[in-house]
């Protein structure tokens, strides 16, 4: 992707490429049809509707007057105390709502903790590849973005030793997610300890995006068990997003999970931001958290059951091997090692009707590896991956 100049703008903003999203999704524009329906795997959406008991309590809230004004800018005290039990219940330790603040999304919520963190000059450490709306967040808002690398042979795994090494004096803070955007590869809870352990011992916060966490398999009782440290709230600044979990990307509703020093100042971004989340959809989030909960494990194992559809699709490609997989998403080498992940992608869809991601998008040393949001397409519909990845190298 370029920018094209531009004048009486801030050159932070004016620096970043356009949105990595719609860039790609305008390349299935001149495909012919030739190989059956566009498949569109670029982005991590929900391929399947909301429930309807959550669809009912957003047209009944929406339909208030009680949500109709500002609300508090934490967020609805009745969603912050329903996910702080849900949180307190999931990892196994006392948590609060005073620890919530409320957001409009997870991008929301990193831009928020992030500013609140760190300022001009400042630096934050992200893997490498890396999740390209917190990489722009940052430098939008002049906050240097360094890289420990995440390689394909320890499995996209962030290494310990690595992220040691890459800390300076202006590092304010490391940002991971997991399970992984864009490789799906997902930490364990030993490597997360550590990271916190490292983290907490050089004064720096551990941002750590879960927006996938409800998508992990169902022998995993806990993510991790960062919360069992009394002194959790100094360090962990844990973010979350209801829009894969729930189906309600549209109606934009994250969350952060932190100490109570750290939520009064975000609370002051928010304010100036935003002031509030959008009050009716945290209104019927509320009230679906623990009545849904078999509904999203049941999603939970829909999404398993796309992964292993893709693995079987890309068992039957010639020279496509899968790098990482996981909740979403799948981290895929091509086979065209002369070739840049753009021109390889934008073929895919141009020619064959297949929409993913370069892996350029995700950071520098990307160019041999796509991304694939599987869980957006059914297993049928995964299932025709094979022929057009295979007729994109004859």
């Amino acid at each position: 992707m370029s920018v094209l100049p531009a004048t009486g703008c801030n050159p932070h903003v004016n620096a970043i490429d356009p949105p990595p999203i719609p860039t790609a999704q305008a390349w299935l524009g001149v495909y012919d049809g030739a190989y059956g329906p566009a498949i569109d795997l670029s982005q991590a959406v929900p391929g399947y509707p909301p429930h309807p008991d959550m669809l009912a309590r957003l047209r009944d809230a929406a339909g208030s007057l009680d949500y109709a004004g500002y609300g508090p800018i934490e967020g609805e005290d009745a969603l912050r105390r329903s996910l702080g039990d849900h949180v307190a219940e999931l990892y196994g330790a006392p948590l609060s709502g005073s620890s919530i603040h409320i957001t409009a999304g997870c991008n929301q919520a990193f831009f928020a903790a992030s500013m609140a963190i760190a300022g001009p000059g400042d630096c934050v450490l992200m893997s490498n590849p890396c999740y390209f709306n917190h990489e722009a967040t940052l430098a939008m808002q002049g906050i240097e973005t360094a890289y420990f690398s995440c390689r394909a042979e320890n499995g996209f795994q962030p290494g310990l030793k690595d992220i040691e090494d890459a800390i300076t004096d202006r590092v304010k803070a490391v940002a991971l997610v997991s399970p992984n955007n864009p490789t799906g590869a997902v930490y364990d809870a030993d490597r997360l300890q550590g990271i916190f352990d490292l983290c907490r011992n050089r004064g720096l916060r551990l941002i750590l995006d879960e927006t996938y966490r409800d998508f992990l398999p169902a022998q995993v009782l806990a993510p991790h068990r960062l919360f069992d440290n009394p002194d959790w709230g100094r360090t962990l600044v844990q973010l979350y997003s209801f829009s894969k979990a729930y189906c309600i990307p549209g109606h934009r509703v994250g969350a952060v999970t932190t100490g109570p020093d750290l939520v009064a100042q975000i609370a002051k971004v928010m304010d100036n931001l935003q002031i509030c989340a959008p009050r009716a959809a945290q209104a019927a989030l509320a009230g679906a958290i623990s009545p849904l909960a078999d509904w999203r494990k049941d999603n939970a194992a829909e999404i398993a059951r796309r992964a292993a559809a893709f693995r079987t699709a890309l068992a039957g490609a010639e020279d496509w091997p899968i790098r990482a997989i996981g909740a979403y998403f799948a981290y895929v080498e091509h086979p065209f090692a002369n070739r840049m992940s753009a021109s390889v992608a934008r073929d895919l869809a141009q020619n064959h009707g297949l929409l993913c991601l370069p892996g350029a998008f995700f950071g520098p040393d990307q160019e041999r590896y796509l991304r694939f949001a599987f869980a957006n397409a059914d297993v049928s519909t995964i299932g025709l991956i094979t022929d057009r990845l295979n007729s994109a190298i004859r």
